[in-house]
């Protein structure tokens, strides 16, 4: 896998569906301190009543006894994650074991905790030049036959369409963070005008 790929929007959407992931580390504090309040930013304000519902429900529950306590704890979990990425306009597709978060997601968290993103930005940028190389190298490898045959000719169209929206994506996401909140995207900077390859 070259560059970026291990950086796919697919994996990192899945962040929030972790058992050590932010969204279910609230969770544990809501109900240790019987509490609510801490996961509700996590989902859209009109389904609180949901939210609200489950979390006391699980707290009934949750009295009943330890079996019944991970029962419960599972419910309210599952529940929240579920919503929360609905939210997202994510698919649920069930809790994830605790340690199966990206690396890349698990540095950006410690980057927010310990308040400095330099090691994020490092393996950033080190994926990121790495992606640029291999792309680009592969391109102009196949660039020096592709008029030697129609079969390398076709070969040097696919190097260069792969290099061409590989370094594409990375600038208009570095530039259009929008894009990432899921709001409409902004026009793309002048000079990043998308090739239809």
């Amino acid at each position: 896998l070259m560059g970026l790929a291990w950086v796919n929007p697919g994996r990192v959407s899945a962040h929030c569906d972790t058992l050590d992931g932010p969204v279910i580390l609230d969770a544990r504090k809501a109900l240790e301190k019987k509490d609510v309040t801490p996961v509700l930013k996590w989902i859209p304000q009109e389904d609180e009543k949901t939210i609200h519902e489950a979390f006391d429900k699980t707290l009934a529950v949750r009295a009943l006894g330890n079996e019944a306590r991970d029962l419960a704890d599972t419910y309210f979990f599952e529940t929240l994650v579920r919503i929360h990425r609905q939210s997202e306009g994510a698919p649920y597709t069930g809790l994830k074991p605790a340690g199966s978060v990206d690396p890349l997601i698990a540095e950006a968290d410690r980057s927010l905790e310990s308040g400095s993103a330099d090691k994020l930005e490092t393996q950033v940028l080190d994926a990121v030049k790495q992606g640029i190389h291999e792309t680009f190298h592969e391109a102009v490898q196949a660039r020096k036959s592709k008029d030697t045959s129609v079969a390398s000719g076709r070969d040097f169209v696919k190097a260069y369409v792969t290099f061409v929206h590989y370094v594409e994506r990375l600038y208009q996401d570095a530039h259009n963070r929008a894009a990432h909140e899921g709001h409409e995207a902004a026009p793309a900077p002048a000079g990043a005008e998308h090739h239809g390859h």
